[in-house]
């Protein structure tokens, strides 16, 4: 569940009254996500999202993600904008917390999605990575590649996770850090698109959300981090090739990756599956039994890791 700041009825009717939104007619919580307090927000005009910014979520990041938001809308990405008050606002405060109110999008988080669904979400992800090409903004990524081995000292004994783990990160580590590339096309990225957090009715993508480990960082990774959230098995030991070829088939669409960003894919698909092993293995070990998330098992993307690391993964990211 994903509540972890309540809203006080008053409070809420004094934050609404500065947007042309009518008034308030239901706000109730949303139990997907992790990172922030979201509701969803019913008013006279329709239906929005309040979200409550917590944890990771730093508030000075969150002018840049307003701006990275309206880019995209401008752009014709089918993305939720961050909604400005009467004087120009979209950062507010409630509850002690920063907040914004967010576009409703309407569409469906996928659970296991389709090849067409598949080939739906790389398109989506070549357009959005077109509009950023000559975006400004910029973000260091603190989920990138140089803060992994902190994340590892943070979480502590790995081997408490599964024995053996410990080993198996320090390699891995040591490996990528000698041979991360250094030159290959950069510009924002996504870095977390989940099925979870794509939206879509049918075959067609109608929302990309969840923007809040976006940041500056290498196209092809951002690629490599979709292909190992949306083609494997829930245990992460199998990659669906129908899947995998959907996904960088519709991609390709929209754009071409150079033969030193093909070549590196399946490179950076182990940088993405460490840092996800890396957080969840931190979240796991760190979160308390009875808090209200829900941890994620980090050895799914163990799994990964070593599909990534067979003589054979270059094919995983085949077209046809």
């Amino acid at each position: 569940m994903a509540v972890y700041t309540a809203v006080d009825p008053d409070d809420l009717a004094a934050l609404v009254a500065r947007y042309d939104m009518g008034t308030v007619l239901s706000c109730k919580g949303i139990a997907e996500g992790v990172e922030n307090s979201n509701f969803l927000l019913e008013t006279t005009a329709g239906r929005f999202i309040l979200t409550l910014y917590e944890k990771r979520v730093q508030e000075d990041d969150l002018p840049f993600f307003v701006d990275l938001l309206a880019h995209l809308a401008a752009s014709d990405c089918p993305v939720p904008a961050m909604i400005r008050d009467r004087d120009g606002i979209a950062i507010q405060k409630i509850s002690g917390r920063a907040a914004c109110i967010i576009q409703f999008l309407s569409g469906i988080s996928l659970t296991h999605p389709t090849v067409g669904q598949s080939e739906a979400t790389g398109a989506a992800l070549g357009t959005m990575h077109r509009a950023l090409e000559n975006y400004n903004g910029a973000r260091e990524n603190s989920m990138g590649h140089p803060y992994w081995l902190s994340v590892a000292q943070a979480t502590g004994d790995l081997d408490a996770v599964m024995p053996g783990l410990q080993a198996i990160v320090d390699d891995e580590l040591n490996y990528l850090g000698a041979h991360w590339p250094t030159d290959l096309p950069a510009h924002v990225i996504h870095a977390d698109l989940f099925p979870d957090n794509v939206l879509m009715l049918g075959d067609e993508v109608t929302g990309l959300i969840d923007f809040y480990f976006a940041a500056t960082d290498f196209r092809a990774y951002d690629v490599a981090i979709t292909h190992a959230a949306w083609t494997f098995s829930d245990d992460g030991s199998t990659c669906n090739a129908d899947l995998a070829r959907a996904l960088m088939r519709g991609y390709a669409r929209e754009i071409s990756l150079s033969v030193a960003e093909i070549a590196a894919l399946p490179l950076l698909a182990r940088g993405a599956s460490l840092r996800f092993l890396l957080t969840r293995a931190h979240d796991w070990v760190h979160t308390p039994a009875d808090a209200l998330v829900t941890r994620k098992d980090p050895l799914p993307f163990l799994n990964r890791l070593r599909r990534y690391k067979g003589a054979d993964a270059a094919s995983l990211f085949a077209i046809a």
